[in-house]
């Protein structure tokens, strides 16, 4: 991994900005770098990350449905480009400026909407929004347990992400 410390950071304006790049190579995907920066001043919170492939990709929507634990384990990649839709729970992650990718698993990706749901459920001023977060996080939980099924889409116009898995459905996507 390379790293470069000591940089200004945009937000805070100090010189605690940390830049790295880790070259990985993902199976049946190719090398992909994977960029990121940190503050490490205690009172900014200032991080951004993204996923680029060696190889140029064409635009592509991913779809896969989880329907059993072993899904859970799936390699899940999303750029910082890509939208992330979960029609069944009517969530949609659009890409901006504070979007950032990653490379992780199926797991990695729900904790990701669960920390999310749980923060809206637990600080949420509305009534409703409160009780939406709540019921979002009780499908979720019907899910881990396998009790529900629950499909994820990517789309992603650079083709830098994907859902790494057989039974992962890829098509073009129409721009």
């Amino acid at each position: 991994m390379e790293k470069i410390n000591g940089e200004l950071c945009p937000l805070c304006q100090k010189k605690t900005l940390i830049l790295n790049e880790e070259e990985i190579e993902i199976p049946y995907f190719g090398k992909a770098f994977v960029f990121g920066m940190h503050c490490e001043d205690a009172e900014c919170d200032y991080k951004i990350s993204d996923v680029e492939f060696e190889e140029e990709k064409d635009p592509c929507k991913c779809e896969f449905e989880i329907n059993s634990k072993k899904d859970f384990e799936v390699r899940f990649v999303k750029s910082g480009s890509a939208v992330v839709k979960i029609p069944a729970l009517k969530i949609t992650i659009e890409p901006g400026i504070a979007s950032e990718g990653y490379v992780t698993n199926i797991e990695g990706f729900i904790k990701r909407i669960k920390k999310v749901l749980e923060d809206q459920r637990d600080t949420a001023e509305d009534d409703d929004a409160r009780k939406k977060a709540k019921n979002l996080l009780k499908k979720i939980w019907k899910v881990e347990c396998g009790d529900e099924k629950l499909k994820i889409i990517i789309e992603d116009p650079t083709g830098n992400s994907a859902i790494i898995s057989e039974k992962t459905v890829i098509s073009k996507l129409r721009k």
